[in-house]
């Protein structure tokens, strides 16, 4: 018989609590207790990318990370500020980097942990970044120049303050 923990953690800023059986990965604690389905579920084995999520600001595998390891998480539904979008996402729309939009959001979260830590990443530093992440309709150009264009972005918006 599974055993059931409660937990509370930080889901997009906000206090999330409920009960959960033990051994419940993040990716089954946002998508069917928190309700949040932006994080897509591909592999199960954290090949595709697909479930990357930022837990406690660095970008993870939800499909093979505990729950329990997890103290703020930060998911695709996240990003936005109200109707405005994040850059990434901004970016990633008007580069039309996406097809059928599976592997969206875990490049997504993939490329706005990158540019957390390299504002201005060199080609090599986003291929690196993204290596693992899966995108069957291979937008892979556009995909580079949407996290190119998300880091001059973010840039701009510093300047400005």
């Amino acid at each position: 018989m599974r055993t059931v923990a409660r937990m509370t953690l930080t889901v997009n800023g906000r206090a999330w609590s409920g009960e959960v059986p033990d051994g419940t990965t993040l990716l089954d604690l946002l998508r069917d207790h928190a309700t949040l389905t932006g994080t897509k579920y591909g592999c199960g084995e954290g090949q595709c990318g697909s479930c990357t999520v930022l837990a406690d600001d660095k970008a993870v595998r939800a499909c093979l990370t505990q729950a329990s390891a997890a103290r703020a998480v930060t998911t695709i539904e996240g990003l936005a500020t109200g109707d405005r979008l994040h850059p990434v996402q901004q970016a990633f729309l008007d580069a039309q980097a996406f097809q059928c939009g599976f592997c969206t959001p875990g490049m997504i979260m993939g490329a706005v942990a990158l540019l957390a830590r390299t504002p201005r990443p060199t080609d090599d530093e986003i291929r690196h970044a993204l290596d693992g992440h899966l995108c069957r309709c291979g937008t892979y150009p556009r995909i580079m120049r949407a996290v190119r264009a998300a880091g001059d972005a973010l840039a701009r918006q510093e300047r400005r303050g």
